[in-house]
């Protein structure tokens, strides 16, 4: 009698073996079914910002791997107008999100307002020009002055439009070193290169190198506000519109004001 009930175990784990093996088979075949791939092209002023941000993300989505591209919104727009891929775009202000909108390249009911920022003077850590003002600036007192190019830096255009209310544009354009985007700006200014730049204050706040000499008037430019959205073209519009709810949340908001943006 013992003997067949070890027989008739033996053979009910032979039967069971291939069940598990299957159960097996198909969880990891719907875990890389489940598995998706988001593609953000970001202002470069985000950078470090969004390294915590798609962190935190993807505690929630582990299953969602994150590639970021990060540039002057322009450049990225300009990408994306070529036809590069992207799931989700991140500018640092509304032309640029405007002219995709325009041409139909952004998903309308994704974009969302998620943060904002400020501009300001900045000089080396040590500089002794901590008397500067944007309205007391003076183009033969000047060196080098590092600014985002107006035409596709968002930081340079809202810039711009500070020192032309001030008169001051006209002034001081012989002395302008234009930087590729905000990122480069900031280079400028740490290795000495400029005497003094034009940056937002969260690319300021994580340099340990510069020092904050003046902040812009708001009333002198444009709001300076971020808009997210997600592309016409892409395949995971439901995933990437989720990245995007989530910049809106309690988390993120805290996460991005410990990097000097603003509500």
């Amino acid at each position: 009698m013992k003997n067949q009930v070890c027989i008739f175990l033996a053979i009910l784990i032979l039967f069971m073996l291939p069940g598990c093996s299957n159960d097996k088979e198909a969880s990891v075949q719907k875990e890389k079914k489940d598995a998706v791939e988001l593609s953000i092209a970001a202002a470069a002023s985000l950078k470090e910002a969004v390294g915590e941000l798609q962190d935190a993300f993807k505690k929630e989505y582990p299953q969602v791997t994150i590639t970021v591209n990060f540039g002057s919104s322009g450049q990225l727009a300009q990408q994306i107008q070529q036809g590069v891929p992207v799931d989700i775009f991140l500018s640092a202000d509304q032309k640029w999100m405007n002219m995709l909108e325009d041409e139909n390249l952004i998903v309308k009911e994704t974009r969302k307002d998620f943060t904002g920022n400020k501009i300001v003077l900045i000089g080396e850590k040590d500089s002794d020009k901590d008397f500067l003002t944007f309205e007391n600036l003076k183009g033969d007192e000047m060196g080098q002055i590092a600014i985002g190019d107006p035409d596709s830096v968002p930081a340079g255009t809202y810039t711009k439009e500070v020192l032309e209310n001030l008169g001051k544009w006209e002034e001081l354009k012989n002395k302008f070193v234009y930087g590729s985007d905000v990122t480069q700006v900031l280079t400028y200014v740490e290795s000495g290169n400029t005497d003094i730049g034009f940056v937002y204050s969260s690319d300021a706040l994580i340099s340990e190198k510069v020092q904050v000499l003046a902040e812009a008037d708001s009333s002198l430019h444009t709001p300076i506000i971020y808009p997210a959205a997600v592309l016409t073209d892409s395949t995971t519009q439901d995933t990437a519109n989720k990245f995007i709810e989530f910049l809106l949340s309690e988390q993120a908001q805290t996460i991005l004001a410990e990097y000097g943006f603003i509500k």
